[in-house]
């Protein structure tokens, strides 16, 4: 069931807010798109460190990269999501971070989401470095099956929410724009 807010019921509302969590399909192609444009982020924080710190080879410096990375994801997650709750991608998309009632998220939330939705990632690259496997393609194997039974659980958890966002009290909502009259 799905509650809708009226355009025209107050001055701040300027879209259309349901509270059903968004269907598999949708957030994949939001995922999708953020991926396009975390490459350019990553691609150019990338330039940017290895010329800061004159780094010649693409595995000297990897764990100040990789930690360099984590940082600059980390900020723009949060920004986004604690200034308005939508990223690039989330905008055309029409998805929305709220808490879970509803609310404007704060940045202390979404720190603590940003740092539990690597939950997405780091239990199938553990359980694969603890198999033994090395190659690139195995743990990426290992990642993708996990992230696929990681998305499964949103279909099962109360708001069909996934488990970081239960975690920290968020979720995901669709936001469409206000039809224009």
């Amino acid at each position: 069931m799905s509650s809708t807010a009226s355009a025209d019921s107050g001055a701040e509302d300027h879209a259309q807010v349901s509270t059903v969590a968004p269907g598999f399909w949708r957030r994949l192609a939001a995922m999708l798109y953020e991926g396009v444009v975390l490459f350019g982020v990553i691609s150019v924080a990338g330039f940017l460190y290895s010329s800061l710190t004159q780094q010649r080879h693409a595995l000297d410096g990897r764990a100040g990269l990789q930690a360099v990375l984590f940082v600059i994801l980390g900020l723009y997650f949060v920004w986004f999501w604690s200034r308005g709750g939508q990223t690039v991608a989330m905008k055309t998309w029409h998805l929305r971070l709220v808490d879970a009632h509803g609310a404007p998220v704060t940045q202390r939330r979404a720190v603590a989401r940003y740092l539990s939705s690597w939950l997405w990632f780091l239990p199938g690259l553990g359980l694969g470095a603890l198999a033994g496997w090395h190659s690139g393609t195995a743990l990426s194997l290992a990642a993708l099956a996990w992230g696929l039974a990681y998305a499964t659980l949103s279909h099962v958890l109360p708001g069909r929410q996934t488990p970081h966002d239960l975690l920290c009290g968020t979720r995901l909502i669709v936001s469409k724009p206000a039809s224009k009259r």
